[in-house]
């Protein structure tokens, strides 16, 4: 490698670290705004797009200069990959926060209404999935990163619960209804917020492994470098 690939992909690092700081905090942020019928955070989480809109573009103008100028090869080359798709899925990521922020502002304008389902729960666990795959990238643990994707199945499952009870709370109370789908709406944010992470912790185990292991059950996964 050379000295200004090395320095290059230095800089690739911080900023993908500093943008996983970022949205991470945001989605911790709008998790209590949910909790907590927070219109204030629930805003501020809105502002910050836009410089998580620009962090993203600049990470990805810097992937693409690298490829273009330093033509990597082997484990520079998949790390500069697996950074471009972490750094959309960030986004995409952020891009959830704020679709959640928007309807606790929307909820924020209803009268206060007490919820038959665990939002709190969810978006523990969701939460969880998200700092363990940060965590995976910053330390290149791809057993951290299988752990991840094997909790995708509790927070679907946490989904499909809370869409059960708010189909069956319509039914039972249709005059409350807005209240309920805004909820709803908020609970499949979250879980493609966790199915985001799990996206992330795949690419942690491309970029280690070397492997591709979308669409897989990694259940009995065999790390190479165990």
């Amino acid at each position: 490698m050379t000295i200004h690939l090395q320095k290059e992909i230095d800089k690739l690092k911080t900023m993908i670290l500093s943008m996983s700081a970022r949205v991470e905090k945001g989605f911790h942020d709008i998790s209590e705004a949910v909790i907590h019928i927070d219109s204030d955070t629930a805003l501020r989480v809105i502002k910050e797009e836009l410089d998580i809109n620009a962090i993203e573009l600049e990470i990805e103008e810097e992937c693409l200069k690298c490829l273009a100028l330093y033509q990597p090869v082997a484990i520079d080359l998949r790390l500069i990959v697996a950074i471009l798709k972490i750094n959309n899925e960030l986004e995409r990521i952020n891009d959830f926060s704020v679709n959640a922020a928007e309807r606790v502002l929307d909820l924020a304008g209803l009268k206060p209404l007490e919820t038959p389902f665990d939002i709190k729960g969810m978006s523990v666990k969701v939460g969880q999935m998200l700092s363990m795959s940060l965590d995976a990238l910053i330390n290149m643990d791809p057993q951290m990163a299988i752990e991840v994707c094997n909790l995708d199945d509790v927070v679907d499952d946490q989904n499909k619960e809370i869409f059960r009870q708010v189909t069956e709370e319509i039914r039972n109370n249709p005059e409350q209804v807005e209240h309920l789908l805004l909820y709803s709406s908020i609970s499949r944010y979250f879980e493609r917020i966790a199915d985001l992470a799990s996206n992330i912790a795949e690419d942690v185990i491309y970029l280690v492994e070397g492997d591709i292991v979308r669409h897989q059950d990694l259940e009995g996964y065999d790390l190479k470098g165990k």
